[in-house]
């Protein structure tokens, strides 16, 4: 009996370190590791049962060719040769009549692990000439929105929040989605913090903190001019540090004081006399600390609610913990340069991408890993058209038979965590692991990078790394000579299994404005020639609520035929994600997605609990049964994020969702899935058909 070390792969904060036990070849027992700081030996209730996956009786193990319609999931073996030369073929063939630019690669987070989450099929792609994908559906909105303040998108020590005696999470979930945060959020309760948490929901988070502040959806930006225009009115703002360390504090605060209390609350839902009790404890109770993550960018204005959260904390002087993911995107640097540019394709746009008739070249293979479009990607009956248009020739890399992969041309199977090497990352902790295989692969599955590997020697592209081992680039990465990866070595963890980051103890990108950056040229690969950039002054400048388009207060006409802004969340601790969106164990009870809806509007409607609701906008429809709840204020609904629908001809919410993105380039940035309009009815005698309408 052995005991190997490794990392959680999803795509989570938390990143928890793992020890897996393994008898005769087989896993047993998979513990969290109970010598990690953060993950201290707990693993989450999705990721306990995480063997079950890995042995599950549906697991796809053989590559697989489609032999009946898109969709209806009917394939046949086919053997690796015969799959990756079909592949080779169809790929080669395509990139003589249209280029490079009629493969689109898609992928996102099904792994985040450095390795096999995209370096060998990044420099495919590139060898390849294929279209460039901005993986931008999920979190670079907030990052975008933090550098407008920040001038990097940058983080502090997470743990750092125990400290704290305000602790203000906003638009984050921390319970259900960061729990191992939780702990230190729980040990600054109990030295007296208080902990506030702002959501249009009340969250499982919200219903364990001191205070509860419940903004209309989207109304945040106005909600932190009206904070300011109170620590301003009331003389809470160190004007000389502002202004010594900030420019466009003149600008911010005429923005503040033209909105005024009265409008913050009116805009907000909230009463004047909250808004004001919220910016007395900021300024208060000390110290401070805000803590942003990723929900609140789903937005059209998405950007400017992270830039308004960054700038109270630099206005207030609180301290801002957001995503810590730029300190492994600073380090680990992939030294093997990317030829370009492609075309680029906003992943949030993949149905329009591909049902557009005009494009030139068309889209004409997709190659999909690490995700799972036909349930995550917004403007769902749109994805699924373009996968099943029969010119479309698609590969999908998977584990299990996914909505996605019943549309696929040849599916191909692809190793769990436990059976491949990785060099794991984390975006809410300062620890990196390396995750050794405990098994041997299932079946004929392959790693992702070896079967990029295999698709590049069938094509015989000829450029640098594309057959570097799992082992070279980890080596690779850990080598870039970023500082912040002084005494981080490939043998060190082989030993010890993780290791803390060199970042200072107290680093906040808040007083520390001069980054390390890493290497370049020569000095690449050594510490001795590690550079730094400064940051300059931090940015505030004006900021201005605006109303999302699609919105309440947005577009009359759209709001009058569809009046509830519906959110589609993260809501079940065995259920966050598509990665278990299609297994019985980890389903809610009931095993459906239903529609949460407020007494009141519910009532308005004729609409009783369980009751079949037909949920509907311009973009598609979906039945499913109704759940009167009383965490939603009126005017909301929610439903579940990242079900599988199954059938053919099922949808999901991601039928109704606005994928949409906010800003001036249509390229950058998350799609607006909060920014989503619906009307609800009783369903009387109606079926969901493959075309989304009823019947």
């Amino acid at each position: 009996m052995s005991v190997v070390r490794g990392a959680c792969h999803h795509d989570c904060p938390d990143t928890c370190a793992w020890e897996v036990t393994v008898r005769d070849g087989v896993a047993v027992n998979l513990r969290g590791d109970p010598s990690h700081p953060f993950t201290d030996g707990q693993l989450c209730p999705k990721v306990n049962p995480f063997l079950d996956r890995v042995y599950h009786p549906d697991r796809l193990l053989r590559p697989l060719r489609r032999v009946g319609p898109k969709g209806e999931s009917r394939f046949e073996p086919i053997g690796w040769d015969a799959a990756i030369a079909e592949i080779a073929e169809r790929i080669g063939g395509a990139v003589s009549q249209h280029g490079g630019e009629t493969v689109l690669p898609y992928s996102l987070d099904g792994t985040q692990g450095l390795v096999q989450k995209g370096v060998l099929a990044d420099r495919f792609f590139a060898a390849l000439g294929a279209t460039q994908l901005n993986r931008h559906i999920c979190g670079v909105t907030a990052w975008h929105g933090a550098a407008d303040v920040l001038g990097m998108p940058l983080g502090a020590d997470p743990t750092e929040i125990a400290s704290a005696r305000t602790i203000v999470l906003w638009g984050t979930n921390t319970l259900l989605t960061n729990r191992h945060l939780w702990p230190y959020v729980e040990e600054a309760h109990r030295n007296g913090a208080s902990v506030i948490v702002v959501d249009p929901v009340s969250t499982m988070t919200a219903q364990r903190s001191d205070w509860h502040v419940q903004p209309r959806p989207g109304t945040d930006v106005a909600l932190v001019l009206g904070i300011i225009g109170v620590l301003d009115r009331d003389g809470l703002i160190d004007e000389a540090r502002v202004s010594a360390t900030a420019s466009g504090w003149p600008e911010l605060r005429a923005e503040a004081r033209d909105l005024g209390l009265e409008s913050a609350a009116s805009v907000t839902g909230l009463a004047e006399a909250d808004i004001v009790s919220m910016a007395h404890c900021i300024a208060h109770q000390r110290p401070t600390v805000l803590r942003a993550l990723i929900g609140m960018e789903h937005r059209e204005h998405g950007q400017d609610i992270h830039r308004a959260v960054a700038a109270l904390a630099v206005v207030s002087g609180s301290g801002y913990m957001r995503s810590t993911q730029v300190y492994f995107d600073a380090a680990f640097a992939d030294l093997v340069p990317l030829p370009g540019p492609q075309r680029t394709v906003n992943m949030s746009a993949l149905g329009a991408t591909l049902t557009d008739g005009g494009l030139q070249p068309p889209v004409t293979v997709l190659l999909n890993y690490g995700c799972n479009p036909a349930a995550i990607t917004p403007d769902q009956n749109r994805v699924l058209a373009g996968l099943e248009r029969d010119d479309l020739f698609t590969v999908v890399i998977e584990q299990f038979m996914t909505d996605t992969a019943r549309y696929a041309d040849i599916v191909l199977p692809t190793t769990t965590q436990i059976e491949h090497l990785d060099l794991m990352n984390a975006w809410g902790h300062l620890y990196v692991s390396l995750n050794l295989p405990a098994i041997e692969p299932l079946g004929e599955c392959l790693p992702n990078t070896e079967i990029f590997r295999r698709l590049a020697s069938a094509l015989a592209l000829e450029a640098s790394g594309l057959a570097d081992s799992d082992e070279q680039v980890a080596r690779d990465m850990l080598a870039s000579g970023h500082p912040w990866l002084d005494g981080i070595t490939y043998e060190r963890l082989q030993r010890d299994g993780w290791a803390r980051l060199a970042v200072p103890a107290g680093w906040s990108a808040l007083t520390d404005r001069e980054v390390p950056l890493a290497p370049s040229g020569a000095d690449a690969g050594s510490s001795a020639g590690a550079r730094s950039r400064s940051l300059g002054l931090l940015r505030l400048d004006a900021l201005r609520y605006r109303p999302a388009t699609e919105s309440a207060s947005g577009d009359a006409e759209l709001a009058e035929r569809y009046p509830l802004a519906l959110m589609s969340l993260k809501q079940h601790q065995r259920f966050l994600n598509s990665h278990y969106g299609g297994f019985e164990h980890h389903l809610p009870d009931p095993p459906q997605p239903r529609l949460e809806i407020s007494a009141v509007d519910a009532e308005a409607r004729g609409i009783a609990e369980g009751d079949r609701v037909r949920v509907y906008n311009g973009r598609g429809e979906l039945f499913t049964a109704a759940a009167i709840s009383d965490r939603l204020q009126p005017g909301l609904v929610t439903m579940p994020f990242g079900w599988w629908a199954g059938e053919a001809d099922a949808r999901t919410v991601n039928v109704l969702t606005n994928a949409a993105v906010g800003g001036d380039d249509p390229d950058v940035g998350s799609a607006a899935f909060h920014d989503t309009l619906v009307e609800v009815e009783p369903a009387v005698d109606a079926r969901q058909t493959a075309n989304g309408s009823s019947s």
